[in-house]
């Protein structure tokens, strides 16, 4: 049976659901198999959005599903709140015993039943057994102001008698939304408050407040004010709304009041306004905003929806018949949620946990032990801390992609690397702003740059100058972005290069072959797939560049894979593959790789291999004692060497499918410095996963 926790607050509006994500992403990390339960939802079936969001962040290998993971809905504990409870304890039983540690996140503050909502949230954690980790929020209900810390010692007087009273157990407590300048003093007041109270230390922790974290879409804002879109990119749904500006002044003053990030309200029969607004989005000096709202029953005259047309502003305009006043108070009433969608949400609630919460923290208040299983979800996460604690900067070409957007604004938030983006600085940025994604941290870099592509040109055709390359011609060829990346990292201006969300393979790769060239004692560049299967990571190559190896050039990759294999932390043991184990068969393929495996005990003796072996003998140990009895390498291999592309890479892609697993890849290898490609399909996760990759390369190199 496992252990668990349940979050709760005492009031609404207190952010319960990022920290709950918080707890959910550090347990995952650290522990394995991590559940997340919720006793009351609103809908039953129809979706919760926080249960959907932390379900996005569990174990797929645990085979929970979204109905395995509430209890019963709001209107089941109105209508009895005794049969409720029974059946809360009976599902949350049923979940608890398959999972290592259960996150139970408390009802919203909806008034549930009687008593109040905090009392009934304490007698469910009383019944299932699990501590409390009470969320309290910073800001005063009434007008949001932040509390001090006297205000939060009343909070938690006035709090933790009732759970107590309620015979539940007060694990922690954590303070959300709090002032930024008063963290410590709020802890501190919070903690020796509890501590008088309850005659034993509660743990403490605070967080800020982060305004993005309530701040309300633009789909959101034009529910709210039932709206009707005039003109749309639908990427721009997603932007956050941080601010509302009210466009009840001349033209110029409006365009002096626009804030970053803001929604515009303007009369429907203020098109000059409406017009100079959209200008200012296209061009420079001018805040990004959000969205125009356009309130008023007046139709655009065919002059200006001609001119509109034209335009063709990515910034959303929505229509709504409502006069100025109600527009404006329906759309400072809207909040935001975090919801699986919101990326740049999640990637911000989840820096803030990280930057506040100690590691460890969490998994010592329920005195759970580290797994040494290694999850998928595990070796994603162990990644983005081996990335982070040692920041490489690693240049991303394709500045034009949506995905490379929103992956980097992603590495930047959750502080993974430092990241110089290609492309023309306003419209990278401008982009970037309109579908919600933060690179302001980034360097955002022309391929056309005059002085660089000067110099890159000079050294290109340096380097190329014995196959007739001229200075004139190298400056053409380095304005391509995969050039300008590669010439980028060979200088140092870079520790490494991700490309190939828009280009192929060989577009993003030449260059590297070109100019950074192969390691020393390397006489091939290959690739290899990390391949986080359920409770191992595993190295399979080359399943992505190399169509029919040599022997010598598959002993080449088989030394290399092995390489790669423990600079993440894998030990290497190597499987040669064939259709054949040991001496049992012969011809030119199995002759290949047993010549192969020869040449990697000759030049590499330190390594275990083993070859040529059959795919089952070198995972099973039940096949490897029949097949190669007293092998180190047979039935436990970690690092799988396929001898052609063509097995390669459709035996990576079936196991990826029939494990569920994650593969990661592919990953150069032998190139002097790192560059990696992506999938034209890449998912942002991959990109994120890629880019971590490259910079823990770039530290070991």
């Amino acid at each position: 049976m496992g252990k668990s926790i349940y979050v709760t607050s005492s009031e609404g509006h207190s952010g319960k659901s990022s920290v709950a994500l918080g707890i959910v992403d550090t347990l995952n990390r650290e522990v394995g198999r991590v559940g997340v339960f919720r006793p009351i939802v609103a809908g039953g079936s129809n979706g919760d959005a926080v249960l959907e969001l932390l379900l996005q962040r569990h174990d797929a290998s645990l085979g929970l599903t979204y109905d395995d993971s509430w209890g019963v809905t709001y209107d089941d504990v109105h209508d009895d709140p005794e049969a409720a409870l029974a059946t809360i304890v009976t599902k949350f039983r049923d979940l608890e015993r398959r999972c290592d540690v259960v996150v139970v996140v408390g009802s919203d503050y909806t008034d549930v039943g009687n008593p109040a909502e905090l009392g009934f949230n304490v007698r469910v954690a009383a019944n299932l057994g699990a501590p409390i980790l009470l969320v309290l929020t910073g800001r005063n209900p009434d007008d949001l102001s932040a509390r001090t810390a006297d205000q939060m010692r009343q909070v938690v007087e006035n709090t933790l008698p009732e759970i107590s009273g309620g015979h539940a157990h007060v694990l922690g407590i954590a303070v959300n939304r709090a002032g930024a300048d008063d963290l410590d003093r709020i802890r501190e007041a919070v903690a020796h408050t509890a501590e008088r109270i309850e005659g034993r230390p509660i743990p403490t922790m605070a967080l800020p407040e982060m305004p993005l974290l309530i701040a309300p879409t633009v789909q959101q804002i034009m529910d709210a004010v039932d709206g009707r879109l005039y003109s749309i990119d639908p990427a721009s749904l997603e932007r956050e709304v941080l601010d509302v500006v009210i466009a009840g002044m001349s033209m110029e003053h409006v365009l002096t009041r626009l804030i970053e990030g803001s929604a515009v309200v303007i009369a429907a029969d203020r098109t000059e306004t409406l017009l100079s607004v959209l200008l200012s989005q296209q061009a420079e000096g001018f805040p990004s905003i959000a969205a125009i709202v356009v309130n008023g029953p007046f139709e655009f005259s065919p002059v200006i929806q001609q001119l509109l047309g034209g335009l063709k502003s990515s910034v959303p305009i929505i229509r709504t018949d409502l006069g100025t006043y109600p527009t404006a108070q329906r759309m400072h009433d809207v909040r935001g949620r975090l919801s699986s969608g919101a990326r740049r949400k999640v990637d911000l609630a989840l820096s803030t946990f990280e930057t506040h919460v100690r590691r460890g923290q969490i998994r010592a208040f329920l005195d759970v032990e580290r797994s040494n299983v290694v999850t998928p979800m595990m070796f994603e996460y162990g990644l983005l801390e081996r990335a982070r604690s040692s920041r490489k900067r690693i240049v991303l070409p394709e500045g034009g992609d949506d995905r490379i957007l929103k992956a980097a604004s992603t590495l930047l938030t959750r502080n993974v690397a430092d990241l110089t983006i290609l492309g023309e600085e306003s419209e990278v940025r401008a982009r970037a702003a309109a579908i919600g994604a933060d690179i302001s941290a980034a360097d955002v870099l022309s391929p056309h740059d005059p002085a660089l592509v000067a110099r890159f040109a000079e050294e290109y055709a340096r380097l190329r100058a014995h196959k007739g390359m001229t200075v004139d011609a190298a400056a053409e060829r380095v304005q391509d972005v995969s050039y300008f990346g590669t010439m980028m990292v060979h200088l140092g201006l870079a520790d490494g290069m991700v490309s190939g969300a828009a280009h192929t393979t060989a577009h993003t790769i030449r260059p590297g072959f070109e100019i950074v060239k192969t390691k020393p004692g390397t006489g091939i560049v290959s690739s290899v797939f990390l391949m986080a299967l359920a409770d191992r990571v595993l190295v399979y190559g080359d399943c992505a560049v190399n169509p029919d190896p040599t022997a010598e050039q598959l002993a080449d990759i088989a030394i290399s894979s092995a390489e790669t294999a423990a600079q993440f932390g894998i030990e290497p043991r190597i499987a040669m593959l064939s259709y054949s184990t040991g001496e049992s068969g012969s011809g030119a393929d199995v002759d290949k790789v047993r010549e192969a495996t020869r040449l990697v005990h000759e030049r590499r003796p330190d390594l275990l291999v083993e070859g040529p072996i059959q795919y089952d003998a070198a995972t099973d140990m039940a096949v490897a004692t029949k097949k190669m009895p007293g092998s180190e390498v047979a039935g436990r291999a970690t690092v799988f060497i396929f001898p052609d592309l063509n097995t390669g890479n459709n035996t990576y892609k079936a196991v990826q499918r029939v494990s569920g697993g994650l593969a990661v890849g592919p990953v150069l290898q032998g190139l002097a410095k790192p560059i990696n490609d992506l999938s034209r399909g890449a998912l942002v996760s991959d990109i994120v996963n890629t880019v971590a990759i490259t910079a823990i390369q770039a530290q070991e190199g």
